[in-house]
């Protein structure tokens, strides 16, 4: 894989890396849109991280399916899917780990101990392996966003880290390959994460800057969902990723939420007027936010 893509970028051509876990969706395809609108050779790597597990059970039940994560790989005309073994991301004997201090200690750090660490390491893995000029991450992971782009910087390694805007489904759920562990009553609950979020961006856009007022509007609408229980909803710095007592633009509204059996995560980024998500535009154009 190093070779083939020093040969390519030896030739003066740029490499685009969109690192996934595999059992591709629409949201994927965004990220690899993005590459290759800027890329010259689209490389996606497809490998389930043991590392960023807390939960055995978790990391054997995700969902597989290569054939056909291949197939839709090669109609959006990406031109390589590297699949590496575990045995080669992680040599025998591996001991090393990146840990990328603070970021990773708030929001989901807490609840999920070595997650961000899995993270960071696979990261800095597929960047040496691949040796893209730049890499694709979705923002609807919004911490581990900031903690690849912290790393990325604090190691040099020369690899710009770009973010696409969460892929939405028509209901304004985020998508997600977690998704398809809920059952059609938990799925019809699912829309009240991205709701609450949507209320408490109206709030704000309409003078409302409150922590408190716009973390319970969100809290709110998850609370009277059936079966679903917030494990957190924070008001944080956008770039540090501490709480904050009031809300600027750039402030990200950030939600962890238990639905049955699965973890659901979603946030939104307060902005200006002109690019406010609102409860209404959801209700029309929801694809993104």
């Amino acid at each position: 894989m190093r070779e083939l893509s020093r040969q390519v970028r030896g030739a003066g051509l740029r490499v685009g890396l969109v690192p996934t876990m595999g059992f591709l969706h629409e949201g994927h395809l965004e990220l690899v849109r993005r590459a290759k609108a800027d890329a010259d050779v689209v490389v996606v790597s497809i490998f389930v991280n043991p590392a960023q597990f807390n939960d055995p059970g978790d990391f054997e039940n995700y969902p597989r399916d290569i054939s056909a994560d291949e197939a839709m790989l090669e109609a959006e005309g990406v031109d390589m899917m590297f699949v590496p073994e575990a045995e080669q991301v992680y040599p025998p004997g591996s001991a090393s780990r990146v840990i990328v201090s603070g970021l990773a200690d708030t929001l989901c750090g807490p609840g999920r101990p070595g997650h961000f660490d899995g993270v960071a390491t696979v990261v800095s893995a597929l960047f040496n392996m691949v040796e893209p000029d730049f890499a694709v991450f979705g923002e609807k992971d919004y911490q581990q966003l900031q903690v690849i782009r912290r790393m990325a910087a604090d190691l040099h390694f020369g690899v710009d880290v770009v973010s696409v805007a969460t892929c939405r489904e028509p209901d304004g759920v985020a998508m997600s390959t977690r998704n398809e562990r809920l059952s059609a009553a938990e799925r019809q609950q699912a829309p009240a994460i991205y709701r609450g979020l949507c209320l408490a961006s109206d709030a704000w856009q309409g003078g409302e800057d409150s922590s408190q007022a716009l973390v319970g509007l969100v809290a709110s609408e998850i609370e009277a969902a059936e079966g679903m229980t917030a494990e957190y909803v924070s008001l944080v710095d956008g770039a540090t990723l501490q709480p904050v007592p009031r809300a600027t633009a750039g402030c990200v509204l950030a939600v962890a939420a238990a639905l049955g059996p699965v973890r659901l995560i979603d946030n939104v980024v307060l902005q200006s007027t002109a690019s406010a998500v609102t409860a209404a535009d959801n209700e029309e154009t929801p694809a993104h936010a």
